[in-house]
């Protein structure tokens, strides 16, 4: 089990829709849950996009901020997320696909410096004590100042690039200044343009290690709630992802048991009370 990160870049590369891929697709063991954090200090695209408004801002990362004040942490943690696990009506939702949603507002951000550490502490926590993976949207500016640890303790970080020359050139300063904090990261491509995976990993001279399609309806199902079609879960988009998360959940144990082969990293800190 791990704990990964996900970052963006300018130019509005499909972090978070790729995010919502993954969760919706990622294999889970009985027993095991799978929780996406909004950690973009932009603001959080869940709640207004694929919810469309339905829950309105009573969720997320905002309301931690006041908990941890109250030393309630771990206690509100699992009252703010949000269960995206599939549904088909004849049985009860098995909560194992979980959204926690970001700040609404930009400026509620600075009210986090002191829940990144904290929040991290609780992501390690349930990964160790429960198995429960862990997928963070770092957006375009995430893991930079006391959010950085979001990525200095994540068991492996991602650059979200479409291969593009737009694109590219935007990614390769984001690619640079996470491997100054991170020492080794690694791209998840979204096949938009005409350049192969080889050509990304020599431009940005680091590994390729999944691609997801470029599929705009599909896409448009994610990031902005729109009407799902019939065959959805057998989209191109998803079959990816579902590869794509094997992919990167290997390349994050590969990368962990070469930096940990004792396992002594586990987290300490704060109880968890894994749920």
């Amino acid at each position: 089990m791990a704990v990964i990160a996900l970052a963006g870049c300018s130019g509005a590369p499909g972090v978070t829709t790729s995010a919502l891929a993954l969760l919706l697709s990622w294999p889970l063991a009985a027993d095991r849950k799978m929780i996406l954090a909004e950690c973009d200090p932009d603001g959080g695209a869940v709640l207004h996009g694929l919810l469309q408004g339905t829950l309105g801002d009573r969720y997320g990362l905002r309301n931690l901020s006041v908990a941890a004040r109250k030393g309630e942490f771990s206690d509100a943690f699992w009252r703010q997320l949000i269960d995206l696990s599939s549904d088909d009506g004849t049985q009860a939702s098995p909560r194992d696909r979980l959204l926690l949603p970001g700040v609404t507002d930009p400026s509620q951000a600075a009210s986090l410096v002191s829940v990144w550490k904290m929040l991290m502490q609780m992501f390690r926590g349930i990964e160790a004590e429960s198995g429960h993976d862990v997928l963070i949207d770092l957006g375009r500016r995430g893991a930079y100042g006391p959010s950085a640890v979001m990525v200095e303790q994540a068991d492996a970080v991602f650059v979200v690039v479409r291969n593009t020359l737009r694109c590219l050139q935007a990614a390769e300063g984001r690619v640079r200044a996470l491997e100054e904090s991170v020492g080794d990261i690694s791209v998840l491509m979204i096949n938009e343009g005409p350049y192969p995976a080889g050509e990304v990993q020599r431009v940005l001279q680091v590994p390729v290690i999944a691609t997801l399609p470029y599929a705009p309806k599909d896409a448009r199902v994610l990031s902005d709630g729109a009407e799902q079609p019939r065959h959805f879960t057998r989209s191109s988009l998803m079959k990816a992802a579902a590869t794509g998360s094997t992919l990167l959940a290997q390349h994050a144990a590969r990368r962990r048991a070469r930096l940990d082969p004792r396992g002594l990293g586990a987290a300490g800190g704060e109880v968890t009370h894994a749920r």
